[in-house]
């Protein structure tokens, strides 16, 4: 009889295990890889018309997404238990690259942010936003959480050694970017509520210091900020042309290639850090609702993918990815649209650039190694 049974029950596991599926070999997530291929057609199509119909900017964009997406599918071939282990070597590394940036760095419009390599220029501030969640993450997983008050020191200096570093290049928007990377890795740590509201306290009263340490063309775009009409064809130029353009699109927009301000050069930086101004000019309501639907189908399956996730590390790693993610977006769409002061941002997948592309695909090939790798709660 308990022959007969013990039979029974390995046919039906039999029948209950399913072949492994192409994906499970390439450790690739479908939906997300799709909607990432979406937004990067959707990314050179906008930027063709962003920069006057230049097909060397396109080709040149399609070339990194190109790179960044086999990185990508290299990244989602690593364990998990690699990238943990070797967390505080990289962020080793990747401190070392800021100090030679500062020392050695390539500067450009008043930055110095680049580290010339043969035949190549990186921006060593872009890796970080990957490195900086990886490390907190190694730190916070191997112990009981929520974290205790001295974790929370402790990953708070692993925290500000990047950002004081960025924000001497000088560039307050990726900084700004990078701290935010690595708090969210405490937030979903459920750091006790008492430590964060002694942290908001104690970075509101800090607010006066950093005013005293900004550059003076960063003070000047949060007084712009406030008022971009006291200075209409200096510092207030961006911001006003980016609203007029946003503005003149109305419900279905003006046509493809068919915007003035982009087109006539009345809208400064189209192809970069204001390129969604062009998106809203050109393609209207409807164009800027459906790549903004396209961005939240791509953090909500981050998210589900996250919340899936067994151990603490996997967890701390993705969610932390997905919300920096979020905050490049709600950032870059704030300032273009005026809610916010002009940082320098660039949008997810659209405005023209190497090394943001790489490194955001890289984010999420480590969000896909960590959700295929690890045993997952289904």
């Amino acid at each position: 009889m308990s022959k007969d049974f013990s039979r029974s029950m390995q046919n039906s596991s039999s029948h209950l295990r399913s072949k492994p599926s192409l994906w499970s070999y390439t450790h690739l997530d479908a939906p997300l890889l799709i909607l990432l291929l979406i937004l990067c057609v959707f990314g050179l199509f906008v930027l063709y018309s962003a920069s006057a119909q230049d097909s060397g900017y396109v080709m040149r964009q399609a070339v990194r997404m190109g790179i960044g997406l086999v990185a990508m599918l290299v990244v989602a071939q690593i364990s998990p238990v690699f990238l943990e282990r070797w967390a505080p070597w990289i962020y080793a590394i990747g401190i070392i690259l800021l100090i030679c940036v500062l020392l050695f760095g390539v500067g450009a419009k008043g930055a110095q942010r680049w580290l010339a390599l043969p035949g190549i220029r990186i921006q060593p501030s872009e890796i970080i936003k990957v490195i900086l969640p990886l490390t907190v993450a190694y730190c916070l997983a191997g112990r009981p959480l929520p974290p205790t008050f001295k974790q929370c020191c402790i990953t708070l200096i692993l925290i500000a050694i990047p950002t004081a570093l960025i924000m001497k290049q000088p560039d307050l928007g990726t900084s700004l970017v990078i701290a935010s990377s690595g708090i969210f890795v405490l937030l979903f740590s459920g750091v006790r509520w008492r430590y964060i509201f002694l942290a908001l306290g104690t970075a509101a009263a800090c607010l006066p210091l950093l005013w005293m340490f900004m550059k003076d063309y960063q003070k000047q775009r949060v007084m712009t900020f406030m008022d971009p009409e006291s200075d209409p064809l200096g510092s207030g130029w961006n911001i006003i042309q980016s609203k007029t353009a946003i503005g003149s699109g109305g419900f279905s927009g003006k046509g493809w290639l068919e915007g003035t301000q982009s087109q006539l050069n009345f809208l400064p930086e189209s192809h970069t850090d204001f390129i969604i101004a062009v998106l809203a000019e050109e393609q209207g309501f409807i164009g800027i609702s459906a790549l903004i639907g396209l961005y939240l189908l791509i953090i909500a399956r981050g998210l589900w993918m996250a919340s899936q996730i067994s151990d603490s590390f996997g967890r701390l790693v993705c969610g932390s990815i997905v919300l920096t993610f979020f905050v490049f977006i709600f950032v870059n769409i704030g300032m273009v649209s005026g809610i916010l002061p002009v940082v320098g941002l660039p949008l997810p997948m659209m405005s023209y650039g190497g090394t943001s592309i790489v490194t955001l695909l890289i984010g999420f090939g480590v969000i896909m190694s960590v959700h295929t790798h690890r045993n997952v709660v289904i």
